[in-house]
């Protein structure tokens, strides 16, 4: 099997940088098709290699990877995620990503984000919980070190 198959399988035949699936079966000089991406250039990382579309690959190298948030969701302020799983990753912790107006807003931005995060940083256990404050729900992130 090569190392394509091998991220493939493993990343569940999705693009890490904008979580949609990977046809396979495409060329990879299409833009929809598929590429092994370095996540981070730091070589003593868990993950080095991601799969990502050859278009979202290419893109990246140009500018900074920005994980974008749903338009569904309804939240104000929200992390950039890349550092938040950079940060998550090598320290562990608590992290307010977000904050909303409702519980339900924050509860559907927290179920989201657990959902990213488990494709994002594979095996780093995340959970989120909604904290009232200040006439707002907070969003709050948490991970234990690996």
């Amino acid at each position: 099997m090569s190392l394509l198959d091998d991220v493939a399988e493993r990343d569940g035949r999705r693009c890490w940088v904008c979580d949609e699936p990977v046809d396979l079966d495409k060329s990879v000089n299409d833009p929809q098709g598929p590429s092994v991406d370095s996540r981070t250039a730091d070589r003593k990382a868990k993950v080095a290699e991601r799969l990502a579309h050859r278009g979202c690959n290419s893109r990246k190298g140009a500018v900074q990877v920005v994980i974008a948030w749903p338009d569904r969701l309804y939240v104000v302020e929200p992390a950039p995620l890349i550092a938040v799983a950079a940060r998550l990753e090598r320290k562990g912790g608590r992290e307010m990503v977000g904050r909303c107006p409702t519980r339900q807003d924050a509860q559907e931005a927290a179920d989201w984000l657990v959902d990213r995060f488990s494709r994002l940083v594979p095996g780093l256990p995340v959970t989120a919980a909604v904290e009232p404050g200040g006439g707002q729900f907070l969003v709050i992130l948490a991970a234990g070190r690996r």
